[in-house]
């Protein structure tokens, strides 16, 4: 299975335009520490002189399943306003996009907390450098191991709805799945943290890897509902919340994303529709694996509180 699919002809840019190219997009690899695992994301610092065209036609160049775009700042406050594309269109959140923006800020402004102004609303990001450090008088970061930048992304309010049967099996008949194949202990629902992904827990990590879905039909089934990806997931024990993931994502063109922090964001209001968060819990997302690419996610979660805060580490790709 290949990463991406050939985007619809993205919109020239008007003639006259000062439209940047793609030497201008910076290009990061999010919930990876190397450059050849996790899912790459385009950043560009500076779009405040781009139209909606313009930038959708340079997420279509740069081939991404996203690119991110900062359009307006205040250095002062540390504060950004980011928007999305993919390579067809402007998504309304993406988490690994977010986390790379972070993490390119934090390497040239420092570390601390970031917040950016997003089609969903407020997203604060907290960030820390290589050496652990956040800003904060030589504070550790939550999971410094001196690798890699971090980032952690509080999502917007995150919840989840059981999925109709009628809608259900439509889902599993374009994935050319069957009943038989889901875990009866995560049932199919809907989860929201700022766009909707359709969620099914496979029975077996078998039944994850072999993913060979009918494309046109759940592109199609996506665009009607207004889905994001649909998050399939695995859960390796009963007694731990250790989860691999795999997310197709046609309505943007790409067949499958290697991580998908906004559908860990939407996945944690998920676990605690059904009951499962009684304590402060770390989630980890294991994702990319069966496309060469692999990522980690972890997702730290409470009982009262409904957003998801949503960890990776982000790295450049040379030579990109």
């Amino acid at each position: 299975m290949t990463a991406h699919t050939a985007p619809a002809a993205p919109t020239a840019p008007a003639p006259g335009t000062d439209a940047p190219g793609t030497d201008d997009v910076l290009h990061y690899s999010a919930f990876t520490t190397d450059p050849s695992g996790g899912n790459p994301a385009g950043v560009v610092l500076d779009a405040a002189a781009l139209d909606d065209a313009q930038m959708v036609a340079i997420a279509a160049r740069v081939g991404y399943s996203e690119t991110a775009f900062i359009t307006s700042r205040d250095e002062s406050a540390r504060r950004y306003g980011l928007r999305y594309f993919s390579p067809r269109a402007e998504v309304a959140f993406c988490g690994h996009a977010t986390i790379a923006t972070a993490v390119a800020l934090a390497e040239r402004t420092g570390p601390g907390e970031l917040v950016f102004d997003t089609p969903v609303g407020e997203i604060r990001v907290a960030t820390t450098l290589a050496d652990g450090t956040d800003g904060t008088d030589g504070a550790d970061g939550a999971d410094g191991d001196g690798s890699a930048p971090q980032a952690t992304l509080t999502s917007a309010p995150a919840h989840s709805r059981p999925a109709d049967e009628a809608l259900t099996e439509q889902v599993l008949k374009a994935l050319r799945w069957t009943r038989d194949d889901l875990d009866p202990a995560l049932p199919p629902h809907i989860a929201f943290a700022g766009n909707d992904h359709f969620v099914l827990a496979a029975a077996t990590r078998e039944r994850l890897a072999d993913l060979d879905y009918d494309f046109d039909a759940l592109e199609e089934l996506m665009h009607r509902h207004e889905w994001t990806t649909v998050h399939l997931v695995w859960r390796e024990s009963a007694d731990r919340f250790d989860f691999h993931a795999r997310d197709p994502f046609p309505p943007g063109g790409v067949v499958e994303d290697p991580a998908t922090g906004a559908a860990a964001a939407a996945f944690g209001g998920y676990l605690r529709a059904l009951g499962l968060i009684t304590e402060p819990t770390r989630v980890r997302i294991r994702q990319g694996e069966d496309m060469g690419r692999p990522s980690e996610l972890l997702v730290d979660l409470t009982p009262d509180d409904d957003r998801s805060r949503v960890t990776g580490r982000a790295v450049r790709i040379p030579g990109a």
